[in-house]
């Protein structure tokens, strides 16, 4: 993956915190920051934005499903749907990294720690984040 991809899905995520003032169960952020909204609408638009790592994505995504699901559920020849569910797998990644969130993995997050959260997140260098 590119480091722009990995920035933009990390802005992504920012965006969504931004909106939030709570989050009643720590354990579901990882839902509302990457499974409420899309991350890309849009064939075309999707298609520019995997671009050349179409198929290291595809593999991805085979993988995180197989290894989570038993099956691939993904339809390949949906960009947007590729694109969108990339976006879900590297979002689990991101918020592994966020270490007020994993000591607060049963509680409910107020506003300060989502904006912890949020900081610790965009601190990461999107260069370091595993293809």
């Amino acid at each position: 993956m590119t480091t722009s991809q990995n920035r933009d899905i990390i802005d992504h995520m920012l965006a969504n915190l931004e909106a939030m003032t709570e989050c009643d169960h720590a354990s579901d952020l990882h839902h509302y920051l990457c499974n409420e909204d899309y991350f890309i609408i849009g064939s075309f638009r999707a298609r520019q934005w995997i671009g050349d790592e179409a198929f290291s994505i595809i593999d991805k995504i085979k993988e995180y499903e197989e290894s989570n699901f038993g099956e691939v559920t993904t339809d390949f020849s949906e960009p947007e749907k590729v694109a969108n569910m990339y976006c879900y797998i590297k979002g689990e990644e991101i918020l592994q990294q966020a270490n007020t969130l994993q000591g607060k993995w049963d509680e409910s997050l107020n506003r300060q720690d989502l904006q912890a959260i949020g900081e610790e997140i965009d601190a990461i260098p999107a260069h370091t984040l595993a293809p």
